[in-house]
């Protein structure tokens, strides 16, 4: 086994943006014909079905999902620069205005919007592509299917005796975790709160944009000083 400490920024950061992804995850399910945000997989087969049975209508909305999650990845692009998570990029920005697009997703979907899931659909594309990689692991903190397999892979190595790195399967674990937290808070949430419980999600993200704004600026200013 390869043995690595894994900085506390990674693992908090990880864990934190999956619980979000969770939480506006549930509320998507509930709130809306079980319609998944945070992942496409079951989008696109819903698509492809629509399509098969001539549901022109509901064909489009689930292509205008996939579209919104695509431009909401974009904009990170054009934002963050890089797919490679490392401090001193402008994370601060991505997640202020994932924050921005929840907080207006609360009363589309309210209102049962389809609006509101191209908009949720694109804070979640926009979080997922904000740090696609770190120390050569593949990091999504938006679904764990992907995860799940390498984990799954993982332990098939260490009943061969194999080796694997332990700082990559720590970081996989806690995005698992944080995903299924945040799912639970998102689902007794809504039990409460109906869509209003996605406050708690943009505010997450809103004081944490926030937050690193600030330390980049201040080490950008040391920097240059």
């Amino acid at each position: 086994m390869i043995v690595a400490s894994l900085p506390r920024w990674v693992g908090f950061g990880a864990f934190a943006l999956a619980s979000v992804a969770g939480m506006v995850n549930a509320v998507g399910f509930l709130a809306f014909g079980h319609q998944a945000i945070t992942h496409l997989t079951g989008t696109t087969t819903l698509f492809g079905v629509a399509l098969a049975q001539g549901q022109t209508a509901l064909a489009l909305d689930l292509l205008a999902f996939l579209g919104a999650f695509i431009t909401g990845a974009a904009v990170s692009g054009a934002i963050v620069a890089d797919s490679t998570l490392r401090l001193g990029r402008r994370y601060g920005v991505a997640l202020m205005l994932e924050s921005a697009l929840l907080l207006l997703a609360i009363p589309l979907l309210r209102s049962h919007s389809t609006i509101g899931i191209c908009i949720a659909s694109a804070a979640c594309g926009l979080q997922n592509a904000m740090a696609s990689t770190y120390s050569g692991a593949v990091l999504r903190t938006t679904h764990v299917s992907g995860i799940l397999t390498d984990l799954g892979i993982m332990a098939g190595q260490r009943i061969r005796g194999l080796g694997h790195d332990s700082r990559r399967r720590n970081l996989y674990l806690l995005i698992v975790l944080g995903f299924a937290l945040g799912a639970t808070i998102g689902g007794v949430g809504f039990a409460r709160l109906q869509e209003t419980v996605l406050l708690l999600p943009a505010a997450l993200t809103g004081a944490g944009g926030l937050a690193y704004a600030v330390y980049r600026h201040r080490v950008l200013r040391r920097e240059a000083g």
